[in-house]
């Protein structure tokens, strides 16, 4: 098939040469009549090839019937995008698809040089890519005239306004002449993004080529659900198994991406890690080492790896779930691209099931639910693959067929291929065993019980002796359940009375006076020698070779304890409350001593009739309330009070005499001032 004539014949050339002889979806629906020079609003799935299609959308209004682009002092497009790498991304592919046309390409993004990025527009620029923030910082100091612009395109717009550049793209488009070309392509329209497609746009043409029946065909969906301590585990096994040569790894924060990546390293994988801490040099040289094959595996962050297009990249794994359904989208969008095949692998832990069938349901996809794959199935994979190595693949070399056969003939052809195959897991990572040697199984982590069967209690099972126990020895201390003993300091004391290990005393049985404890075979001879050295302390305590009997009770002679009824006896919780209650009520009707009688006298005796406050007092005496107050005193027999200090004013203050500072502060200058009664043997 050939492509449309619709395309501008500079664009198509560069077309032809990149391998395209069909257009997608979205790259067939901007070249429409309908859409020809009109506003657009274009919502397309992750790698369907936005980016070509604004770029062959907007040949028109800036080439017009030329073939080559003359120069110009100011850009003639604009294009905003919400990442560094998506907008480096976008300048690499317009570079070769505007070559025959002759369009210098300039980028202005965050963690660049912004001299140079001046430089580069003041020799001019013919199109302009880069972020909202270096792009209006650009505006403000002058060094990026919009008085040309003929297109603006927004690419990924609901990103940029989930990252809070609503204020920056305003800021940009109110620049820009009213009479441009606006293309705004975004995942998703939501309120905010019509509105500013009602704003800044003028009758915009509506597309979408997002099927919300189905998912995407290309992208396959799997679910492996393990114990939350075997999920690095399993991100390992899931990389091992499916052998990608291009890989990505999504973790929810900073520290996690250098927690996997480190992980990876250490376990033999050619990693790089991408997030935001990173400075824009060292994220580039990530990004290439996973173009030139140097690296195989990228564990980035949502906001890192958002738009970027890694070629032949088969394998998304989600390490940590995403928080909605929108960015399992676009996270899962970066394989799957241009008609490819992809997997998108979600591990989840026991607990977090619900969670990843939620946002599985939300964004409508059909997933696989499956077991992470454990060691031997990594192992049976790597001899499904054995066909495809190399060493397979090619031709027999005539010149070396002598020396094969001479190997052969010296070590044989079992070993000859046991070596290869030796050699060969050498060179590769070794895959993890899954749920060994983990610790105790926990509630999350364990097989759902059916609600309807009846409950039954489980039998205790039996204790299987531990790996390197067989020919221990049991020893017997004198501390049971009536002194408190526990593990957590019976452990730390046997391994100081008999100098040995945690890993030397195997199983523990506690009694009620004393405690019996296992000690490997091999430390037994240590361990009694140490037993017999001086102690510095626990001179008390008493170990010795425990024997056959079983441990003590508690006291022989006490009668036997009551047993319990059995479930079906027992009265059930509201015979148990109205029990209960009638004894409560029965108690307030029980006959009660009556209460001791006693002799209180009244008080006020003595009073005056006229209301003087007289009454009894030590030795009979009376208040000194008795007294007429101050106010019952005659307003002339009221000394005055003298002017104070002068105020802050330089005035005498009438009326009121200044208090005295309470201490060297000044103390509290709102206390009431006592007058003080001279002593009598003054």
């Amino acid at each position: 098939m050939t492509l449309p004539d619709t395309i501008h014949p500079a664009l198509r050339a560069a077309l032809a040469r990149k391998g395209y002889e069909t257009l997608t979806d979205v790259q067939g629906a901007v070249l429409a009549e309908d859409a020809f020079g009109q506003d657009l609003l274009v919502s397309a799935q992750t790698g369907s090839g936005k980016t070509v299609a604004f770029g062959i959308a907007m040949a028109p209004d800036l080439l017009g019937e030329d073939e080559k682009l003359p120069f110009s002092q100011s850009p003639l497009a604009l294009v905003i995008a919400p990442t560094r790498e998506l907008a480096l991304q976008v300048q690499r592919e317009l570079t070769w698809l505007y070559a025959d046309a002759g369009a210098r390409i300039a980028s202005a993004v965050g963690g660049m040089d912004p001299r140079a990025e001046r430089r580069a527009m003041e020799r001019g620029a013919h199109i302009i890519v880069g972020t909202p923030g270096r792009l209006k910082d650009h505006i403000e100091r002058g060094a990026l005239d919009l008085s040309a612009i003929r297109a603006i395109v927004l690419d990924e717009a609901d990103e940029m306004l989930d990252f809070g550049f609503r204020e920056d793209l305003e800021f940009i488009l109110g620049s820009a002449p009213e009479e441009r070309r606006t293309l705004l392509f975004s995942a998703t329209v939501s309120k905010e993004i019509a509105r500013i497609a009602q704003t800044y746009q003028s009758d915009a043409v509506r597309i979408s080529t997002i099927s919300h029946g189905s998912q995407h065909a290309d992208i396959s969906y799997v679910v492996h659900a393990v114990p939350p301590r075997d999920r690095e585990n399993a991100v390992i096994n899931v990389l091992r198994y499916h052998g990608a040569p291009r890989a990505l790894v999504f973790c929810g924060t900073r520290e996690g991406v250098n927690r996997m990546a480190a992980r990876l390293a250490n376990r033999g994988f050619a990693s790089v890690a991408l997030s935001g801490e990173l400075s824009q040099a060292e994220r580039t040289k990530a990004l290439q080492s996973l173009r030139d094959g140097r690296a195989a595996v990228c564990v980035a962050t949502d906001v890192a790896a958002r738009g970027i297009d890694l070629p032949g990249l088969d394998l998304v794994i989600h390490a940590d779930l995403p928080n909605n359904s929108e960015t399992l989208l676009h996270r899962s969008g970066r394989t799957g691209r241009a008609g490819a095949k992809g997997i998108s692998v979600l591990v989840t832990g026991f607990n977090q099931r619900g969670r990843a069938t939620r946002l599985l349901r939300d964004a409508r996809l059909d997933a696989e639910w499956s077991d992470a794959p454990d060691a031997e199935a990594v192992r049976a994979k790597d001899r499904e693959r054995l066909g495809e190595h190399p060493a397979f693949a090619g031709e027999i070399d005539e010149d070396r067929l002598s020396e094969a056969r001479e190997i052969i003939e010296r070590f044989g052809a079992e070993r000859v291929a046991l070596g290869f195959l030796a050699e060969l897991e050498r060179r590769l990572p070794a895959p993890e065993e899954l749920g060994v040697d983990s610790g105790p199984v926990r509630r999350e982590e364990r097989a759902p019980r059916d609600r309807n069967e009846p409950f039954e209690r489980r039998e205790r099972r039996e204790r299987t002796p531990r790996a390197g126990f067989e020919g221990s020895v049991w020893f017997e201390v004198d501390m049971g359940r009536r002194q408190r003993a526990e593990p957590r300091w019976l452990v730390p004391m046997i391994c100081r009375l008999g100098d040995v290990t945690g890993r030397d005393i195997g199983a523990i049985d506690i009694g009620e006076v004393a405690t019996r404890f296992e000690i490997t075979g091999a430390q037994v001879e240590h361990f009694e020698k140490s037993l017999l050295e001086p102690r510095e302390r626990d001179q008390n305590v008493v170990v010795r070779r425990a024997g056959d009997t079983p441990l003590q009770p508690a006291n022989p002679d006490a009668p036997p304890a009551r047993q319990r009824p059995p479930r079906d006896d027992r009265p059930g919780r509201r015979e148990r409350f109205a029990r209960k209650t009638e004894r409560e009520e029965d108690a307030l009707y029980e006959d009660k001593p009556p209460a001791p009688s006693v002799n209180i006298k009244p008080l006020g005796q003595g009073k005056k009739p006229d209301g003087a406050h007289k009454g009894p007092h030590k030795g009979g005496k009376s208040f000194k309330g008795d007294k007429p107050f101050r106010k019952d005193k005659p307003a002339g027999g009221e000394k005055p009070f003298h002017a104070g200090k002068p105020g802050k004013d330089g005035k005498p203050q009438a009326g009121k005499k200044p208090y005295k500072g309470d201490g060297p502060s000044g103390g509290d200058q709102t206390l009431k001032r006592i007058k003080r009664k001279p002593r009598k043997d003054s």
